[in-house]
């Protein structure tokens, strides 16, 4: 059973096996640096379906049945899913994963998501309830862009701090940690809400950076460890600017990452050629990328040891039209060999 060492962090016990693991991406992930490290990428944006909506949910089961292919396993070997997304009340995870039959646990914890239900999913198989336990989560441009921002259709211009929604997936399943060889989860630290005051909702990245700098702090002191213990600190969907801020804030507390550290958002899309701006988010960026890129590097070797932060922009399109700030969040997974 995992040990809490402080109020945020735990160390496992039997670190749990990541077992397998898929990523599934869309024609703007194709076109990206990362495109061969997708198991799949589709061109059509609605997935086959009818709606934006409903293709992320088609996104998400496809991509949880592929990490379930390619570690030989059914859908009833599986005892639990932890997943989400970034729709109001998880409804494409429902409705894309509801004919699966796999006891569900739905989370939201916006771009954060994948560590969030990472996590969870190590912290339920350590504990010698879980089993088998798949994290999985997705994200689409069109969806989210219709919920958070303006429909497409309104044309609306994009600043220099936007991001770009990644059409994208990621879902891995963790077993116990004698059924096999590869990635584990050794550690995870719980975030906590960290809001500075950003109110302008196309600059994520600045929102979101300070609750990254809290949870690698953290992790790093309640454990006693610095960064030259990883490989890798990797952040979710910082992006130019929000990464940028990361190091800045990180180093006035005399932590520097600088050497070592990546941000999925801005790995995803060559940002000097395609038009995303910031760089990409959503919680299908951060989780496509650990599924997609990361865990292939540690199963091999390349990697050791990564300190995995998925980000989250807790944002509400109501409140921000309010005026209201958006409080961050992140979480810290240590994942090793």
């Amino acid at each position: 059973m995992a040990e809490r060492i402080s109020r945020n962090t735990f160390i496992m016990d039997s670190p749990p096996l990541i077992r397998s693991y898929a990523a599934i991406g869309g024609k703007m992930e194709g076109e990206g640096p990362l495109s061969k490290c997708f198991d799949q990428i589709y061109e059509d944006a609605y997935f086959g379906q009818e709606t934006w909506e409903k293709a992320e949910g088609e996104l998400i089961r496809l991509t949880v049945l592929k990490a379930l292919e390619k570690g030989n396993l059914s859908k009833d070997d599986i005892n639990f899913m932890i997943a989400g997304d970034l729709m109001n009340q998880c409804t494409t995870t429902s409705y894309g994963l509801r004919d699966l039959e796999i006891p569900l646990i739905c989370v939201y914890g916006a771009c954060s998501t994948m560590s969030e239900s990472l996590m969870l999913a190590a912290l339920m198989t350590d504990s010698g309830i879980g089993g088998n336990v798949a994290a999985a989560t997705s994200s689409h441009f069109c969806s989210a862009e219709r919920q958070f921002r303006f429909p497409l259709s309104y044309g609306g211009v994009r600043t220099p701090t936007a991001q770009w929604t990644c059409t994208a997936s990621g879902a891995c399943v963790l077993s116990p940690h004698e059924e096999g060889k590869g990635p584990v989860v050794k550690a995870a630290t719980i975030g906590k809400i960290i809001d500075m005051g950003v109110t302008d909702a196309n600059n994520m990245g600045a929102a979101m950076a300070p609750a990254a700098a809290y949870v690698i702090k953290t992790h790093l002191q309640d454990r006693k460890m610095s960064p030259e213990d990883f490989d890798l600190i990797v952040t979710g969907d910082l992006g130019r600017v929000g990464g940028t801020l990361l190091i800045e804030l990180l180093g006035k507390d005399g932590i520097d990452i600088a050497s070592r550290y990546k941000d999925c958002g801005t790995m995803i899309y060559n940002t000097s050629e395609q038009d995303v701006h910031a760089g990409g988010s959503g919680c299908g960026c951060s989780a496509s990328v650990l599924c997609g890129y990361f865990l292939d590097k540690i199963k091999c070797g390349e990697y050791k040891n990564i300190l995995f932060c998925a980000t989250g922009a807790l944002m509400s399109p109501t409140l921000t039209q309010q005026g209201e700030s958006i409080p961050g969040i992140s979480h810290a997974v240590h994942i090793g060999c």
